[in-house]
């Protein structure tokens, strides 16, 4: 049987389980096309645009962000304008 402490640290797992979830998403590169994951900061704004380099080809993307009312984050990658 476990206690109310045990309970409330898997609860806490979980939890943070659900904001790895959602910090890390995975998008295509649009220049080599290679899946790959990077890490968001909802804390960042409901809207954020950053540029960062795919990690395979490093080729410059525009990341757009977009995190819903629900918290659910939304992510693409355009080609850089340079």
């Amino acid at each position: 049987m476990t206690n109310h402490r045990e309970r409330q640290g898997m609860h806490e797992e979980e939890r943070d389980d659900e904001e790895q979830a959602d910090t890390e998403q995975e998008l295509s590169c649009p220049y080599c096309g290679e899946t790959v994951a990077i890490t968001v900061d909802p804390a960042g704004g409901a809207e954020q645009e950053y540029v960062e380099d795919c990690p395979v080809c490093c080729q410059p993307w525009q990341v757009h962000v977009e995190v819903d009312a629900d918290g659910r984050v939304h992510v693409w990658a355009d080609a850089a304008d340079e």
